[in-house]
């Protein structure tokens, strides 16, 4: 069997995707060819960026458990992306964002074409319920990628529980963040749960468990797996919290503390509340959310959460995650070439820079 490196594999999720979506431009121009901007909205969020994470984690899961390299297999993965691409789309709407890897948000794509075209009723509510549709859109096509891969009958029965699983609870998550950003809970443990549920799961540990269990994987592996992929995952999550504050926006594509005026109640916020001297406390939690923070704002909120010691605690507690995944990854012993890119791969999600 060829080695495979994350280059190849990243290029061959990305023909299945261009491939799939290939197909269903053609069966929406069908429909009517107003759905155009549709086809192009999607094709633009999907194929314009994104690491291949979770397709990769999915592969490298796959291949621990002792599959062969095939090109099905590698299809089935991408309707990973799908899933992704839904939150995202979601995700940006609920938040307010304006862009996404440095281009309008889907949903600000959709009210500046209501706007250029001076439709009749409101450009933000057309955006908002165009960002709905693109993103169910996404999700209904993560499920027809998956059966249409050219899976065995037996593979996707053991694939899609965990699959489905995945879907649930991510969309729990992402309510539960709508939820804790209504009530102003800002404990470390709510943070946590949110980072758990809406991101690190359906990051690394269940696209895991999916490769696994196309590949047939025992119950002492999927332990294995969720021992290296849930902590992993949440790492993950908190360098996302970390760059959402602190980020490059030449790296990350959004504005600078973005999170921060969408009022994310993150670890990295819980923990700077819990420490933060009374003063800087009461200032980080009136500005937190405001929409028309300015960059001295943000770099006041930023000197809180530095000075407060949870900046350097959230850096240590990726450490100790990425640590503890690592070590579960030990425990499977897999062969060595899956071994070494799932290494690789946790270097990969927890020391992005900044």
């Amino acid at each position: 069997m060829h080695p495979v490196d994350r280059a190849d594999l990243r290029a061959r999720v990305e023909k299945a995707l261009a491939g799939f979506l290939d197909r269903q431009r053609s069966l929406l121009a069908q429909v009517d060819p107003a759905l155009r901007p549709v086809s192009d909205a999607v094709d633009a969020f999907v194929l314009g960026g994104g690491k291949r994470l979770r397709p990769a984690f999915a592969y490298w899961g796959y291949r621990g458990a002792g599959g062969e390299d095939r090109d099905e297999v590698v299809t089935a993965l991408a309707a990973l992306e799908f899933v992704q691409a839904s939150a995202l789309i979601h995700d940006d709407l609920m938040d307010a964002s304006d862009t996404r890897r440095g281009v309008p948000a889907v949903h600000k794509r959709f009210e500046g074409m209501h706007a250029d075209h001076g439709w009749a009723g409101e450009p933000d509510a057309f955006g908002a319920a165009s960002a709905i549709l693109l993103g169910d859109l996404c999700l209904v096509w993560s499920d027809e990628l998956l059966h249409a891969s050219g899976l065995t009958a037996d593979e996707l029965a053991r694939a899609r529980p965990v699959f489905d699983l995945m879907r649930t609870e991510v969309t729990a998550g992402q309510y539960l963040d709508v939820l804790t950003q209504a009530t102003g809970d800002t404990s470390v443990q709510r943070a946590s749960t949110v980072a758990r549920y809406k991101s690190a799961k359906y990051t690394v540990e269940r696209p895991l468990l999916i490769g696994g269990a196309i590949a047939g994987a025992d119950e002492d592996l999927r332990e294995a797996y969720s021992g290296y992929g849930l902590p992993l995952g949440e790492a993950f999550q908190l360098r996302d919290d970390i760059l959402g504050v602190f980020g490059d926006p030449d790296r990350t594509g959004k504005p600078a503390g973005d999170d921060l005026r969408e009022g994310k109640r993150t670890f990295l916020v819980a923990a700077a509340l819990e420490t933060a001297d009374p003063t800087d406390a009461e200032v980080l939690r009136r500005d937190l959310g405001r929409a028309d923070l300015d960059d001295d704002g943000v770099a006041t909120l930023r000197r809180i959460i530095t000075a407060s010691g949870a900046l350097d605690r959230t850096e240590r507690r990726i450490e100790s995650m990425a640590t503890a995944a690592l070590e579960a990854l030990t425990r499977a012993r897999l062969d060595p070439e899956p071994a070494q890119m799932l290494t690789e791969l946790a270097d990969a999600a927890t020391r992005r820079a900044r």
